[in-house]
């Protein structure tokens, strides 16, 4: 992504948000027309269950995909795709069988399960496909 591309998405860090709630929002609509500019289209925003949550749930032609968003201010200590840990992973992959088996209509499609992270002070945005898999 070049500089001009960053003029068409938020710039996260000058965005003030009053808790992690609204960071999380802010980074999640980015990722979101982040991916909408790259072909997918948009499905579903923070689908939830007793199993746990998945941000973004998009769509190629015939491909369904689940994506974590993660921010970080700064990549000093790692990147927002470092932080998704097996234990979350899992948890995604709980929820997304949670999504297929509560909407039958899509289970023809392939499922892909993506991390999508922002580096805020950065301004870049690294989309992670395959970031993990899911068994169905």
């Amino acid at each position: 992504m070049n500089k001009k591309d960053w003029k068409k998405i938020p710039i996260l860090k000058n965005i003030v948000a009053k808790n992690t709630t609204s960071i999380g929002a802010t980074a999640e609509l980015a990722a979101r027309r982040f991916l909408e500019k790259n072909g997918l289209t948009f499905r579903a925003a923070n689908y939830r269950c007793r199993l746990g949550e998945i941000d973004l749930i998009m769509q190629e032609p015939h491909v369904l995909v689940f994506v974590e968003v993660r921010m970080r201010n700064s990549a000093q200590y790692g990147t927002g795709a470092e932080t998704v840990t097996l234990s979350k992973q899992t948890k995604i992959i709980h929820t997304a069988q949670h999504f297929l088996s509560s909407n039958p209509q899509l289970s023809s499609l392939d499922c892909r399960l993506d991390v999508v992270s922002i580096g805020a002070s950065e301004q870049k945005i690294d989309w992670y496909k395959n970031a993990f898999t899911l068994d169905r």
